[in-house]
């Protein structure tokens, strides 16, 4: 895990500077994780402090940007064989190794300060998401398909964090959020790795079940989403919500089936792109299902 100098950095201006931090840190994606969090804030607390959600957001963007950071400065030199990560601020030589590993440093010990704010277990939450993705997740990805699950445990976090951050401790509610969004996973990045296969495939990136666009992998694909339809019901189950979350989250991971089952006929990249489309559609509509639900 080696942070040296691999090409030179070119002058930039503000703006094109500021557009190349966007890319660092996944701009679109990190706003996703801080909305999760901010979903899991809400549905567990039982009255909303403004200043917990400010503090709340800031520290969940600055840890997730961070992680973000660390992880492009460790593939830098991977990306520069895929055709949609060549770009990137570190392969492109926009920015510095040095610069970027020391800002993701920086937001990362801030974040985490943030979350402590809040109440310790949310800045140890904070810590271990970092940990995991920067030194579980990212060096696996090259080593084995089981990165995707190693992967999904930080990933699984943000609205576990969000309840934690709203109530000050772990509980029955905080695991079923944390579930939920551990299985939603699969299906999400197991259907962005079929579609970018030959990008993975030139980096080492073994993200792909079974490594290959076959019917074995489109068949696990399609179980992914069986499980996650499945999980729909936990929550009543549990009495962390009611009919309306069993029925919502039930019609969300239904839509899938179909784009899965022509996955599987077809092999067709056009339905792992609906797979993924729709798995954004059920990260924010089955949040707020929740939230709906816990205040009707």
């Amino acid at each position: 895990m080696a942070f040296t100098e691999t090409s030179k950095i070119t002058s930039l201006t503000f703006a094109e500077r500021v557009s190349c931090y966007m890319q660092l840190f996944k701009f679109k994606l990190t706003a996703f994780v801080v909305i999760s969090a901010v979903f899991g804030y809400f549905i567990g607390a039982p009255s909303y402090n403004f200043s917990e959600v400010v503090i709340l957001m800031i520290g969940g963007f600055l840890v997730t940007s961070s992680s973000n950071a660390f992880n492009q400065a460790i593939e830098r030199n991977y990306d520069k064989l895929m055709k949609r990560t060549a770009n990137r601020p570190l392969p492109s030589g926009k920015l510095s190794v040095a610069e970027a590993v020391s800002v993701a440093s920086v937001f990362g010990l801030i974040g985490v300060g943030l979350l402590w704010m809040l109440n310790p277990l949310s800045g140890i939450l904070g810590l271990l998401a970092i940990a995991m993705y920067v030194a579980l997740y990212t060096p696996l990805k090259r080593v084995s398909t089981i990165s995707v699950l190693v992967g999904a445990f930080p990933g699984a976090i943000p609205p576990m964090l969000g309840w934690v951050a709203a109530t000050g401790s772990f509980s029955l509610e905080a695991g079923i959020l944390f579930a939920l969004q551990f299985v939603w996973q699969f299906p999400h990045f197991w259907a962005i790795a079929w579609r970018v296969n030959d990008d993975y495939t030139k980096a080492g990136f073994k993200m792909l079940p079974f490594g290959k666009k076959n019917l074995a992998t489109a068949s696990l694909i399609f179980i992914s989403v069986l499980v996650l339809l499945v999980m729909g019901i936990t929550p009543e189950i549990f009495g962390v919500t009611g009919r309306l979350t069993t029925v919502g989250l039930t019609i969300l991971s239904g839509l899938m089936i179909y784009p899965a089952v022509k996955l599987m006929q077809t092999r067709d990249d056009k339905f792992a792109l609906r797979i993924l489309l729709l798995s954004y559609l059920y990260l924010i509509l089955s949040l707020t299902i929740i939230l709906i639900d816990r205040i009707v």
